[in-house]
């Protein structure tokens, strides 16, 4: 059953810094075949017709109607589409599976529990289980007869995960391994069957086990009151001489970093697809207050700075499907490379995904951002009713301040995009230190920059030509001053972090427009056309910003006024109206009622 990705190309993860890519090379919304339309459908309807009605229950922590959900999920197929067919799933391609954590994202409390449960709780068996463990538990968990978690985090060590203190030892007899130790804020654990724990085999070799509720030694702490997310479950869990099977190791001992980093890159993806969801919710319901609230004698969706923030969040879901869909399309690519019958193949599937990691941090950054907005200005708009439990937008405003910080925070998540790209630099697997000596050499040539860039939407790719070079150039400058000690330098990785992410939005806006221009004519995608140049010119502001915090911080005396005009020099652009875009997309958004681009 499984389906493909059209429409993507495989590319070097990173690789968007240094290439330009052609809109036929990337996967978007308007790529999705009707298998992806039907299974959105069905998570869709799920979503409005299961878990909607029941959201009070389950905000008062009634686990029986949150599991008699995530059976019916998996009734409907929706929990087992990366689990492969012969331990009871669908194996279907990553696409499908960002497009059920869109629809799913209804309810950021049941979301929360079902990404628990079908992400991080099962995908550890399905890349690095052995047959055994894959017979035993998969087909359960993929119907939704068993519910899977991930004890990763403990009260000392969340995102420095390396650094737990659970400990591992083997039975005299050698059948068991004997657990010790906690784990805090383990999502489904209140209610979960299967656990994958890590723990430090004789306190050094960092591994995974697979732990059942019942085992001897195994047991639950008190539900965390939580700000948000309230209807899924966050307890600690407790190891004391807990006896786990020494079958139940998962993977290879001393080698859990593998698990935990690659499960983390598929959890930031899928993050970021549900914010996207999430944010659309949002905007509808912003859509639907301003249009009958009135204020001076007129409803409030006629003011313009109503109008501008509708303009704004309807944007940000326009961006966010690009960033997401253009990714896991790469990654679907990538995938259907890989020999499904090879001996190695969890290994291959897992060197795919980890392709990506840098663009998997950029997504879970940029839509954990991108959504807090979003539910604050929804807050805005229901002034004090936004402030009141009655209305949906308080709890979308307590739900989404937790993505920025599990999945990684993001903090960590901006030092892993540096850091992997100047690792993939300095081992040669990424010409960035060949691209950024020849802009170096070319901005000390001259005042004429770069290549004229002709044909549909030639502004916009130009814009994102100034982006890319822009961040070599700030990058290139911070590396010249600090070179392998810039690992140290946080704000300034952080920095370089925020361009590489802006460009990458800009860049996946742009070709999605581009795309559509080009199938549908430039008329038909006036809309996509507004949003993209309207995010452009937000994404430019936050580009030399950035930029100038790096060079003020890496030159000074005359080298800082030399770097300072040549950073104005790459920074400068034609202004696009926004006031009328943001007009042009708000009333659209108004007419429809919500977010669309028809």
């Amino acid at each position: 059953m499984a389906t493909t990705a059209i429409a993507s190309t495989k590319f070097s993860g990173g690789s968007f810094l240094l290439e330009e890519r052609g809109a036929d090379e990337v996967f978007t919304p308007e790529d999705f075949s009707e298998q992806h339309q039907l299974i959105g459908q069905t998570a869709e309807e799920f979503a409005l017709n299961e878990i909607v009605p029941n959201i009070e229950k389950i905000e008062h922590k009634d686990f029986s109607v949150t599991r008699a959900l995530l059976k019916k999920a998996g009734e409907l197929g929706l929990s087992g589409v990366e689990i492969p067919e012969a331990y009871g799933g669908l194996e279907m391609d990553k696409v499908t599976a960002a497009v059920i954590a869109d629809h799913i994202a209804k309810y950021a409390g049941f979301a929360t529990t079902w990404g628990g449960h079908t992400g991080i709780g099962t995908l550890p068996i399905v890349y690095f289980g052995t047959e055994e463990q894959k017979k035993k538990y998969l087909p359960r968990l993929a119907a939704g007869e068993i519910v899977g978690a991930y004890a990763l985090s403990e009260a000392s060590s969340g995102s420095d995960a390396l650094n737990c203190r659970a400990r591992a030892e083997l039975s005299k007899d050698g059948k068991h391994y004997v657990l010790n130790g906690e784990k805090m804020w383990i999502t489904n654990a209140g209610f979960a069957d299967l656990f994958t724990v890590f723990a430090k085999v004789d306190g050094e070799k960092f591994t995974a086990f697979l732990v059942e509720k019942t085992f001897p030694g195994f047991s639950i702490g008190a539900e965390e009151h939580k700000m948000g997310i309230r209807g899924s479950s966050t307890c600690p869990i407790i190891l004391s001489d807990c006896k786990v099977p020494v079958e139940n190791v998962l993977g290879e001992i001393g080698k859990g970093h593998v698990i935990a980093f690659n499960i983390l890159n598929v959890g930031r993806f899928k993050l970021g697809a549900m914010c996207v969801g999430g944010a659309r919710v949002a905007l509808e319901n912003s859509i639907a207050y301003a249009k009958q609230r009135k204020a001076f004698n007129k409803v409030i969706a006629d003011f313009g700075l109503v109008r501008e923030k509708l303009a704004n969040m309807a944007v940000l879901i326009y961006v966010g499907e690009s960033l997401v869909y253009r990714t896991v399309g790469m990654m679907d690519a990538a995938l259907n490379e890989v020999d499904k019958s090879a001996a190695d193949s969890a290994r291959q599937t897992l060197k795919a995904i980890e392709e990506y990691a840098v663009e998997c941090s950029i997504i879970k950054v940029w839509g954990s951002e991108m959504i807090d907005y979003v539910v604050d200005e929804t807050v805005q708009i229901y002034g004090g009713y936004g402030f009141v439990e009655e209305y949906p937008a308080e709890r979308a405003y307590r739900d989404a301040r937790i993505n920025r910080i599990f999945e990684g925070t993001n903090e960590i998540n901006r030092l892993i995009i540096t850091g992997f790209l100047l690792k993939r630099a300095m081992s040669g697997q990424l010409p960035l230190m060949p691209a950024i000596k020849k802009l170096m050499d070319e901005v000390l040539a001259g005042p004429s920059i770069g290549e004229e860039i002709e044909g549909p939407l030639a502004d916009e790719r130009k814009l994102v030509a100034q982006a890319k070079k822009l961040g070599l150039f700030a990058a290139g400058a911070a590396t010249q001053k600090y070179m392998q000690a810039i690992q140290e330098q946080q704000e300034i990785m952080g920095a370089i972090a925020d361009i590489v992410i802006e460009t990458y939005a800009m860049e996946s806006a742009v070709l999605r427009a581009q795309k559509i221009a080009s199938s549908r004519g430039e008329g038909s995608a006036a809309l996509p056309i507004a949003m993209t140049r309207l995010y452009l010119s937000q994404a430019m502001e936050k580009i030399e910003a950035a930029a100038r915090k790096i060079i003020a911080a890496v030159a000074e005396g005359d080298m800082l006024r030399t770097q300072f005009a040549i950073l104005r020099r790459l920074a400068k652009y034609e202004p696009f109206n926004t006031i009328e875009l943001r007009q042009q997309i708000a009333q659209k958004m108004i007419e429809r009622g919500k977010y669309g681009l028809t």
